[in-house]
């Protein structure tokens, strides 16, 4: 099932807390993927904190984006 992120907010020790359109509040640790590919240009806390609401889902400001079905697979229940 497909379910849009509808708030985003960046926590320390690069995890994100998601809150999605069923009103699940979830947690993503992102250190697992910070050195792969574009994700590694997140380890740049100015740029990690950049992550925003885009459409339905979240991108940061260098275009990096993760799957909402990854997210929502891969977070923790606050």
């Amino acid at each position: 099932m497909y379910l849009s992120i509808k708030e985003v907010k960046p926590v320390p020790d690069y995890k994100l807390h998601l809150t999605f359109e069923n009103g699940e509040k979830l947690q993503f640790d992102m250190r697992p993927n910070l050195n792969i590919g574009i994700f590694t240009e997140l380890r740049d806390l100015s740029l990690f904190n950049t992550v925003h609401i885009s459409f339905d889902t979240k991108e940061w400001n260098n275009e990096a984006d993760l799957d909402t079905e990854v997210l929502y697979a891969g977070s923790q229940v606050l």
